[in-house]
């Protein structure tokens, strides 16, 4: 086995990217890219009824949203078929497989015999020692010769030691009587192949480990290292499902979470490193290992993800936020900011980045900025412009044309003409989020000011009077 660490997600294309698949994909990326090992994206699509391009196209989509690059082209498992019925046809050859022409028919009267007689419904197949002399030119499938006695034990990185009694294994079949190869065969040989050293991936796989590495002994090869992780649950206790909420990673970003927080969730969910809640991709790579996987179920907790996301908002540069709103806004099938509103943004993104744990609430924190003259005051907002409000922000307008234009210098004019008129800043801020914003919930008027510039503010300010004036 080559000593540098290759992974792989392995998904197959009939719908979107599962959450769970999404953490499935994060946990082998980040092993790798730990290691400074591969991580390679193969299409399970031998699936030929269901598997459909636009799957395809919305894993990758997904898969890039969550930043999760991988190494060489994308693999299509249908396009190795010929490779695989070779491996099968290789077996045959070397008396590890064998020709089996028993037919569906007989196969379901054996269990159905077996079920009334309350043995084992495991097929054995009589055609296991037959001499080929006595092959009738009949449709076949191939069988591995499973091992009959002792035991297999899959020795597995999260779920321990996990010992298989061989009288359990039956002689599972290569290929079907068309010739095409089982899933199970395809896998086995894609992963050899692609130089997979360690197979991470969902515990609903653990069963055919030990059948896949019956595949693994006949032909010689190494086994990977096996990492069997437990599933995700929704809150409830149950299997996640589309009762708990969405299910697939895009939905995630047209509901305006940040991948970086996704990340940091999806590799908490099932893995700790200590105490450990909130880290940075960096560290996510250099802490992450098999060894850190839990044996029992995680459970989605959207409030946690929010907080998460929340932190990573707040940590993250004003230049990629602006890029991934931009994204989320088309994720979302929303309307595209204009390169005008877009720079406002980023602009302000020091006053809006801070308390967001999604990207509609920092949207809706950047109303001011995004909004044009005039700005029409929700019903909130405009109980705060009346008679006295047109006042206030008349007598207030010439400080400020004065004022140096800083978040210090405008605090401290503020507070000074509150002092002068005898009145707390609290009486002059309701006013100012109104005329500034159109909001009563606003970030900091200083900030906003500081934004918007002394000409917009000044403009706002004078709007917000006549407003006031004629209510």
């Amino acid at each position: 086995m080559s000593d540098q660490v290759v992974t792989r997600f392995a998904p197959s294309p009939t719908g979107f990217l599962h959450i769970g698949g999404a953490r499935t994909a994060l946990f082998n990326w980040l092993y790798a890219r730990g290691r400074s090992g591969k991580f390679l994206l193969r299409i399970e699509d031998t699936d030929r009824e269901r598997s459909t391009p636009e799957a395809t196209a919305a894993i990758l989509q997904g898969m890039a949203w969550l930043g999760l690059d991988h190494d060489g082209e994308v693999i299509s498992q249908f396009e190795g078929a010929e490779r695989h019925a070779e491996v099968a046809r290789q077996l045959l050859a070397e008396g590890k497989a064998y020709k089996c022409f028993s037919t569906q028919e007989e196969i379901a009267t054996f269990r159905e015999q077996a079920r009334a007689e309350g043995k084992s419904t495991l097929f054995r197949s009589p055609w296991r020692e037959a001499d080929p002399a006595t092959h009738p030119d009949a449709p076949y499938v191939i069988r591995i010769k499973a091992p009959q006695e002792g035991t297999t034990v899959i020795r597995d990185q999260v779920q321990g030691d996990v010992t298989i009694r061989n009288e359990q294994l039956d002689d599972m079949v290569l290929l079907r009587s068309d010739g095409t190869p089982v899933y199970m065969l395809a896998v086995v040989v894609d992963d050899h192949d692609m130089g997979v050293t360690h197979v991470i991936r969902g515990d609903d796989h653990l069963n055919n480990a030990a059948r896949q590495m019956m595949i693994y002994q006949a032909m010689g090869w190494d086994v990977p290292v096996w990492a069997h992780i437990p599933l995700i649950h929704g809150p409830d206790g149950k299997k996640l499902s589309k009762r708990h909420g969405a299910l697939g990673a895009q939905e995630y970003q047209a509901m305006g979470y940040p991948a970086a927080g996704m990340r940091n969730y999806l590799a908490r969910l099932g893995w700790s490193h200590g105490d450990d809640e909130f880290f940075t991709d960096a560290q996510a790579r250099d802490w992450f290992d098999l060894g850190g996987i839990g044996k029992s179920p995680a459970r989605f907790d959207l409030k946690k993800l929010e907080n998460l996301c929340g932190q990573h908002i707040a940590i993250s540069s004003d230049a990629a936020l602006r890029q991934e709103i931009e994204a989320y806004l088309a994720a979302a099938e929303q309307p595209a900011l204009t390169e005008t509103q877009s720079n406002n943004l980023e602009r302000a993104m020091f006053c809006l980045k801070d308390r967001a744990r999604t990207f509609p609430e920092l949207l809706e924190k950047a109303a001011f900025v995004l909004a044009s003259r005039p700005i029409a005051p929700d019903q909130k907002a405009s109980k705060a412009l009346n008679s006295v409000s047109d006042g206030i922000l008349n007598d207030l307008t010439p400080h400020l044309q004065n004022a140096s234009w800083s978040r210090e210098s405008l605090e401290e004019t503020l507070n000074a003409f509150c002092e002068a008129r005898e009145t707390k800043f609290g009486k002059l801020a309701g006013p100012l989020r109104a005329a500034l914003a159109g909001r009563s919930a606003t970030p900091s008027v200083f900030d906003m000011m500081v934004v918007l510039g002394r000409e917009e503010t000044l403009a706002r300010l004078a709007d917000a009077a006549e407003l006031a004036r004629s209510s």
